[in-house]
């Protein structure tokens, strides 16, 4: 149990940890599901909090993160993309499920991988992929994007103000060298980004190639649109968003039971409601936690449980 504790530590610490868990309301009896396993922080306590019949289904699509599956009779680990929750539910025969929990954050192991390019702090390979296995990586996104595309994607996924710039630049390197290297690519938008704001404005840049690459916004979307077919009646739903693309997508599906936030109406005018919100302010870290895991600083907690 300590290597599994050590193991913990180096690859990922679980942000609103004891918040997560208390809003999942879980029973000892229930069957649950962690869509992002990572280093398992939030599988294992879960698995804590559970009786001999609990069970829990934890999904990854990471290669790395099944190192960290505990030796646990209860937890059935899935490596696939939470996107494709309903079918491997259906596959292990489950109908419904009593919690689920999404922390939407990139794992601190992932940042501090040089060979997956997730950080402009290192040098290594433009890749940026959460599953190795196959799809593009950020240097093909870089290398065969229209200006157009690009540009859309720095201005919605990275709301940077100077998108059109930055994709007019990367249209005009790749012509006389073909994008494959996180310096390379530093080469062509840092001048291009005020000095006072450099580092902040860097992370945008990479957390909108990131989002394309692993089609995040649009994941997230799928993931949701099934989380009504199978959390049963009075099952909780825990997502902890870290930018606020992703938390208004959450927030208007728990308001209106889509990402738009459009409040469908029956033949009667009455709206149709799927879920209520458990916590009617979001939840945010301490001070504390933040000093403690600076992952945790932009970290979102929202809860609804299914009507």
């Amino acid at each position: 149990m300590e290597s599994n504790a050590m193991e913990e530590e180096i690859y990922h610490i679980p942000v609103l940890l004891d918040e997560t868990l208390d809003g999942l309301n879980v029973r000892e009896d229930g069957v649950y599901v962690d869509l992002t396993f990572g280093g398992g922080g939030h599988s294992r306590a879960i698995l804590e909090r559970l009786g001999r019949q609990g069970r829990l289904y934890a999904f990854d699509q990471d290669e790395d993160a099944m190192r960290n599956v505990p030796d646990d009779e209860r937890l059935t680990f899935v490596r696939s993309n939470f996107c494709y929750l309903k079918n491997f539910l259906r596959y292990y025969g489950v109908e419904r499920v009593d919690g689920i929990l999404a922390d939407l954050g990139v794992s601190s192991h992932h940042f501090d991988d040089e060979e997956r390019g997730f950080s402009f702090r290192y040098e290594g390979r433009l890749d940026m992929r959460m599953n190795a296995r196959g799809g593009m990586t950020a240097a093909d996104v870089l290398n065969r994007y229209s200006e157009a595309q690009l540009a859309d994607m720095f201005f919605y996924y990275g709301e940077l103000q100077q998108a059109r710039r930055l994709a007019a630049a990367v249209v005009r390197a790749r012509t006389a060298t073909p994008f494959a290297e996180i310096a390379q690519f530093m080469d062509v938008v840092s001048p291009l980004l005020p000095k006072e704001r450099e580092k902040k404005d860097m992370a945008k840049v990479f957390q909108a190639l990131r989002i394309e690459v692993n089609r995040e916004m649009d994941v997230l979307k799928r993931m949701l649109a099934q989380v009504p077919d199978v959390l049963g009646q009075g099952g909780r739903l825990a997502v902890l968003t870290y930018h606020s693309l992703e938390d208004r997508i959450v927030k208007n599906f728990i308001k209106a039971g889509n990402p738009e936030g459009r409040v469908e109406k029956d033949f009667y005018g009455k709206p149709v409601v799927l879920m209520r919100a458990v916590n009617n302010r979001v939840i945010v870290p301490t001070e504390d936690e933040v000093a403690r895991n600076s992952r945790a600083r932009s970290a979102k907690l929202r809860v609804a449980e299914r009507l």
